[in-house]
């Protein structure tokens, strides 16, 4: 019976990613022998490849465990999780999970929360194009609505498609930040938990640290709450916040791309 060409497609893939399986006998034959060194190559290649898509994507990790720590888990990492898609700038998702129920790492707890970021980061430089608006633009909707039964704390913010949070336990944005040569070992204080904000309103990928009341108020924001209740959210953290500042460094980042009423 002849063999659907999907299913010998499949079975091309697992042995690729998979070196204790054997040569598929569709493809690596001669003389009635299998051909195991050639088909290899296609399988160094295709780690080498995944491995190379890894480091390029998640720096600060490989600069905080070591070149050889990287490859040894990365290694592990990609027979467990193989590509979903072909193109490999989309590939490493979940490697942040991975590395949290790693046991050799788990002497540097913090490498799953850095590598989230640096997701993150991949995710925004990738995100769709969106013009931001300015803190005018939200004075001249409040005067739209003046004469209205709409209150300014009725308004709903769309943010960046590019915006992603990260909350750790860890200093994740100092760690991120030493080792990508944007700060010093010296900034970075293991019994502090740091939160961060990464968004991409023009070329450039933004990681700012957040305190925890502009996150509970962003992170508010991002799942459709109003002013009101976002600021309220921020309140309830017991820390200093104020709205005013709050919003103009939102807008100055150019987190926000739209501006609804409550009707909207």
């Amino acid at each position: 019976m002849t063999r659907k060409l999907a299913d010998v497609q499949a079975g091309f893939v697992e042995a690729l990613t998979q070196p204790d399986l054997a040569v598929p006998e569709t493809i690596a034959w001669r003389r009635g022998r299998p051909v195991p060194r050639r088909f290899n190559v296609y399988r160094n290649n295709v780690v080498a490849g995944m491995t190379e898509a890894l480091r390029a994507t998640f720096p600060a990790v490989e600069k905080l465990v070591g070149e050889d720590f990287f490859a040894a888990s990365a290694r592990i990492y990609i027979d467990q999780n193989p590509p979903q898609s072909p193109l490999l700038f989309r590939y490493g998702e979940a490697f942040g999970e991975f590395l949290d129920g790693f046991p050799p790492a788990a002497s540097t707890p913090y490498l799953g929360d850095v590598a989230r970021l640096e997701w993150a980061r991949l995710k925004a430089y990738h995100a769709e194009d969106c013009v931001p608006l300015f803190i005018q633009d939200l004075g001249n909707c409040l005067d739209e609505h003046n004469n209205e039964s709409v209150a300014p704390g009725d308004l709903r913010f769309a943010l960046h498609p590019s915006l992603s949070l990260v909350r750790s336990r860890w200093p994740v944005v100092s760690l991120w930040a030493a080792s990508t040569n944007r700060g010093t070992s010296d900034d970075v204080n293991m019994k502090v938990s740091e939160a961060a904000l990464i968004v991409r309103p023009a070329l450039l990928v933004e990681t700012r640290q957040l305190p925890e009341p502009s996150f509970a108020f962003i992170s508010a924001l991002m799942h459709g709450q109003t002013l009101e209740m976002a600021a309220g959210s921020a309140i309830d953290t017991g820390a200093d916040f104020d709205l005013t500042i709050q919003l103009q460094a939102l807008f100055a980042l150019g987190a926000v791309v739209a501006i609804n009423d409550n009707s909207s």
